[in-house]
């Protein structure tokens, strides 16, 4: 049966739970039997919206994690977890991070600015030699800072990738100079530091960067330096050959091209994502992240500074006009004024979308289809991590 044909039936399956709490029987089932905890859902404006996610953009399930700065939080699910079996979605599950990983990525180039070992301003030449050579391409031409910042003119390898996602593309395993050789083939967009324009490859060269420098594979150095230190249990590197996800987790949809019938895509083999793309995650392990992110927990004040030092990017990046983007890092402006620090991500199967305020409320959104199912779908989606971090 078309997973189309299924979605109605997940229309009621919304609910919300404390952090501490430990999801048992169905949400609304919980809800029922205990009228206080009903009262303090019905005044949860955020649970309205994710069920808007389910009912009104179509999506399959949602899942949605709120923190504030004294350490309360709130998870919220909605829809279902696999259309098939209308399994229920599990509290904070797993979702594919997408380019969220780019964030983690800027990170660890980031500590080893702050150790001394790499150079912002220093050509990629200096860490990479020879590595980049093309029509209008040349490594000594390129800064390690318009790398994190998307400034550097490589071509796009992605595009190419995906289309064929849903045919060979999906099971096939990259090496990372596969995918920079695939954007090599392609003259540079513009000349390093003219113009902004966002590109993959520039975090494969940067994953590649890292290795170099640290004479490590990228997977253990991410693990080591971000993930094992502030705690994310839930978040992983997938190794060679893993295309499943690991954990409890709702299942992720694609379809051909926009209105099409969706696609189960849960099993990927996301190694074309690499340092671009290919962690897994949870909406509270990424909010943990990026509130220790911008809390100081993983970079110096003066690397932090330097990640935070955004420049302009075209309209059109975001479903929100404003959006500017520092080091692997963007800041969007809220709706109630001020702005939040996150990234977001979309990889086939799932677009999750986090924040962060200075104020340290963090809100993330994680939706299980990577094609809007309706019109403005994706809009619908950021403005529930709005909601959530302007709500009063």
């Amino acid at each position: 049966m078309a997973v189309v044909a299924l979605l109605a039936a997940a229309l009621g399956a919304v609910g919300t739970l404390p952090a501490s709490g430990a999801p048992s029987q169905g949400p609304r089932d919980a809800v029922r039997k205990d009228s206080a905890r009903e009262d303090t859902v019905r005044k949860d404006s955020v649970r309205k919206d994710v069920e808007g996610l389910v009912r009104d953009a179509r999506f399959p399930a949602a899942l949605v994690a709120t923190a504030d700065r004294d350490g309360r939080a709130r998870h919220y699910t909605a829809g279902v977890a696999d259309v098939r079996t209308q399994r229920k979605v599990p509290v904070d599950g797993r979702v594919r991070a997408g380019s969220n990983t780019k964030t983690f990525t800027a990170t660890v180039v980031l500590q080893l600015v702050g150790e001394g070992k790499v150079d912002l301003d220093a050509s990629v030449e200096t860490y990479l030699p020879n590595l980049l050579r093309g029509d209008g391409i040349d490594g000594r031409d390129i800064k390690v800072r318009q790398l994190l910042q998307h400034t550097s003119g490589l071509p796009e390898y992605t595009v190419h990738i995906l289309k064929d996602v849903f045919g060979k593309a999906r099971h096939t395993y990259y090496e990372p100079r596969d995918l920079l050789d695939i954007a090599l083939k392609h003259k540079a967009e513009f000349e390093p530091g003219d113009r902004w324009a966002y590109s993959n490859t520039n975090y494969v060269v940067a994953g590649l960067l890292i290795e170099k420098v640290t004479g490590r594979p990228l997977a253990e150095q991410l693990t080591k330096r971000v993930i094992d230190r502030v705690g994310l249990r839930h978040t992983s590197f997938p190794g060679v050959g893993d295309e499943g996800i690991r954990g409890p987790h709702a299942r992720g949809y694609d379809a051909a091209r926009p209105g099409a019938r969706l696609t189960d895509v849960t099993r990927i083999d996301p190694s074309w994502g690499w340092a671009a793309g290919q962690l897994i995650s949870t909406p509270g392990d990424l909010n943990r992240f990026f509130s220790a992110l911008l809390g100081g927990e993983l970079l110096k004040p003066a690397q932090l500074a330097q990640m935070r030092t955004t420049v302009k990017v075209p309209d059109g990046f975001s479903e929100v006009k404003g959006v500017r983007y520092g080091l692997g890092l963007t800041r969007t402006p809220l709706s109630c004024g001020g702005a939040m620090w996150g990234h977001g991500g979309s990889i086939p199967g799932y677009y999750t979308y986090p924040g962060v305020t200075d104020r340290g409320r963090a809100a993330t959104v994680a939706v299980t289809a990577n094609r809007e199912p309706s019109r403005g779908a994706f809009a619908k989606a950021d403005a529930v991590v709005d909601a959530a971090l302007c709500r009063k």
